[in-house]
């Protein structure tokens, strides 16, 4: 009886050990590669711990992944330095991936960055950077972004380039004033912003000035973008 309950034991450890020749997704790239060449919500590894993503597989050949993303102001964007390190929201809709898994992602090869945006008229547009890095916390998470391409939006973010991450309660902007606070987001603000795509969710042209989801070059400071998603993906 002994031998046959341990027999059993072995069965279920070797059924539900994880299985080390499986190849962990890490990104939307390896999706489209192994699972599936199919636009949605996936779950990749950016580092040990499992993300749940929105895939585009559709843009420019697809590939890509998403870590910022707004479509309709039902998720609040303003908030502390803990929750934009580890990520928030829904994949299905409107989120955060997270600072620390930006690192991951973007720290052991090249990666290209899109940013397309919408207004109220159904205008889209997009700004296109051939090289988007994101560094470690003990440095801040310093963005590293070069290499635009116009697609109609113009160049807000190399003005970012070079820069900390600060949040309300985290200030690293060059600024002698809280960027974060003053314009009700979080983002790598230099002395202030450009771009503001966490900023306060609004409808189109608004009397408030850079506290909105702005990319000035196209829309200037007051005017309150639709959707605007960030995304990345390897350089092959």
């Amino acid at each position: 009886m002994a031998s046959l309950l341990f027999i059993l034991l072995l069965a279920v450890v070797a059924d539900t050990a994880p299985r080390c020749d499986l190849k962990l997704l890490r990104d939307c790239a390896d999706v489209s590669k192994t699972v599936s060449k199919a636009s949605g919500v996936y779950t990749i590894y950016p580092s040990i711990k499992p993300a749940q993503v929105y895939c585009d597989m559709a843009t420019d050949k697809g590939r890509w992944t998403v870590f910022q993303r707004r479509v309709d102001g039902s998720t609040n964007f303003y908030r502390g330095w803990s929750q934009y390190k580890a990520g928030f929201g829904s994949a299905n809709g409107e989120y955060w991936l997270g600072l620390d898994n930006l690192h991951y992602l973007t720290n052991l090869r090249k990666h290209e960055l899109r940013v397309d945006m919408e207004d109220f008229t159904g205008s889209k547009v997009f700004a296109f950077y051939s090289s988007f890095s994101v560094g470690p916390e003990s440095n801040g998470y310093k963005l590293t972004v070069t290499g635009f391409k116009n697609g109609g939006a113009g160049n807000s973010l190399s003005h970012h380039n070079g820069f900390k991450f600060s949040t309300f309660d985290k200030d690293q902007d060059a600024s002698s004033t809280n960027c974060a606070v003053s314009y009700y987001g979080a983002f790598w603000y230099n002395n202030c912003h450009q771009a503001n795509p966490n900023g306060e969710y609004l409808w189109g042209k608004t009397i408030h000035f850079a506290t909105s989801i702005n990319w000035s070059s196209w829309k200037g400071y007051k005017y309150s973008l639709k959707a605007i998603s960030m995304k990345i993906r390897p350089v092959s």
